[in-house]
């Protein structure tokens, strides 16, 4: 359990860094709020502990998932729920992609790189080639992958 614990709380660390020098203000949109895809079950879900660190760094924090908003809700008050992806990622600086949901697999990042503010694209399920976020326009972060070459030192 401690592990797990500081995994999900090295999620949010790499969102927080991804965001750059000051987060603070900064718009993210958290896609798949769930424990696992094909449910609603929050308990030990990564973006409890997400939410947490982004709002401790002063970060605004929009959500979408299929299933789960209504119990996120309560577990969640701050945060801005949307009707889908790409409402949660209007004018966002970043997007981070938690939970894999079948619907979250197929996103059109053209779409959705041209709704944010900020080119941001976290995938914490390396479900996204880094090539194709990047032919977007985007800039992809992955876990357990080297950074980009174009990410400098901020991953």
């Amino acid at each position: 359990m401690k592990v797990n614990d500081a995994r999900k709380r090295a999620m949010g660390r790499k969102v927080i860094k991804a965001l750059g020098e000051e987060p603070r203000g900064k718009i993210v949109a958290l896609l798949g709020l769930a424990f696992k895809p094909n449910t609603d079950d929050m308990r030990d879900a990564p973006s409890l502990s997400i939410v947490q660190a982004l709002e401790d760094a002063g970060v605004k924090v929009r959500g979408y998932d299929p299933e789960s908003m209504e119990q996120a809700r309560s577990l969640m008050p701050d945060v801005a729920f949307c009707a889908g992806p790409y409402a949660a990622a209007q004018d966002a600086d970043a997007v981070v992609l938690v939970t894999e949901w079948d619907a979250l697999r197929a996103l059109d990042l053209d779409r959705l790189a041209a709704s944010m503010r900020g080119k941001v694209f976290v995938d914490l399920r390396n479900i996204y080639p880094p090539e194709e976020v990047e032919a977007a326009g985007l800039a992809w972060y992955g876990i357990g992958r080297p950074p980009r070459p174009s990410q400098g030192d901020r991953a």
